[in-house]
């Protein structure tokens, strides 16, 4: 089962530089979180930092009691074994095999034998669709193969977090939309707790259970999805639906003059567009945090867009192979 990840006031510099500051947040257990934010805001050195990998100047991050920026170095190597991490470009070993790169962490922090470790990587690559492409080197696959290979090193000492560094990276949205799938199938296999940075806004509307917005060194807004999607604070609403209206600017936040020149013109918002269902998971099962759609709006008395929460997602399930994976039963095929 995923644990619960409880950030109380984390700041990060460099050189002087505030990257963010007072950052608080709960990362709910075995539930998805996505963290959103412009170019530029800090989203990957937050990632780094809930991991261990950069220490932050002020704040907590406390998982199962335990808060890591007071860690030794030894009581810090032995919590980092709770995460697996995805990265951008899948960080495989250009020079091994995809069955010895998802084998290496289990032949560097475990005791396991190698029969032990094939039935291990075997398990992990059918949980992603790549049984039969052990033998290929990263270079022979294409890009979605090798982000689904970095997914199943990241599973492969069965953790209880799990981060995703912009995982739709260098991805066309078909095999975005069919990662996106895979994300919240492992999610209910695993019951692990998921944080997805991510820049692309049909995934944080549909895939999470809570979002958070990181904006001008400051956690904007964090909190499940529905509070997000139907917010109208402003800096929320724009980045959150595309739109081009609001206070963020091509490279900056627009200044007064470009506001009230906006007003002047009387350049009205669009209205916020219908909250969707969120992606269910392959097999027909609920998904591991499942909420009735609409129920935070009821219970906080918000009235969501007109049209929310209509149709379901079954005729958009995979049902086809891609990249030679039948992703309804994740086996490797010919083709």
């Amino acid at each position: 089962m995923g644990v619960e990840v409880t950030v109380q006031g984390l700041t990060k510099s460099f050189g002087g530089q505030p990257v963010w500051s007072d950052v608080s947040l709960t990362l709910p257990a075995g539930e998805i979180s996505v963290l959103l934010g412009p170019s530029g805001t800090g989203k990957s050195v937050f990632l780094k930092t809930l991991v261990g990998l950069l220490r932050p100047d002020r704040g907590s991050i406390v998982i199962e009691g335990r808060d890591l920026p007071r860690l030794s170095e030894r009581a810090l190597y032995e919590v980092r074994k709770l995460f697996g991490v995805l990265f951008q470009d899948g960080a495989l070993f250009g020079s091994m095999n995809i069955y010895d790169n998802v084998a290496f962490p289990l032949r560097e922090h475990t005791r396991k034998s190698e029969s032990q470790i094939r039935a291990v990587v075997t398990e992990k690559l059918d949980m992603v669709g790549l049984v039969g492409a052990e033998k290929k080197l990263p270079g022979e696959i294409s890009g979605g193969m090798r982000k689904r290979a970095g997914l199943a090193r990241a599973l492969v000492l069965d953790p209880q977090i799990i981060l995703f560094d912009e995982p739709d990276s260098g991805l066309d949205p078909v095999r975005t939309a069919y990662l996106n799938q895979l994300i919240i199938d492992l999610n209910q296999r695993t019951e692990a707790t998921f944080l997805i940075v991510t820049h692309d806004i049909n995934t944080a509307r549909t895939v999470p259970d809570n979002i958070g917005l990181i904006y001008h060194g400051h956690l904007a807004m964090f909190g499940p999805r529905e509070m997000l999607l139907s917010s109208t604070e402003p800096v929320v609403r724009q980045f959150l639906n595309a739109q081009r209206v609001g206070p963020i600017g091509m490279a900056e936040e627009k200044d007064a003059e470009e506001l009230e020149a906006e007003a002047q013109a009387g350049v009205e918002l669009p209205p916020l567009p219908p909250i969707p269902v969120q992606l269910p998971p392959s097999d027909g099962l609920p998904r591991r945090a499942e909420r009735p759609p609409g129920q935070w709006c009821r219970e906080h008395g918000v009235t969501p867009p007109p049209g929310s929460f209509a149709g379901r997602h079954d005729a958009e399930r995979p049902t086809v192979e891609l990249d030679g994976v039948d992703l309804r039963n994740h086996r490797e095929v010919a083709g």
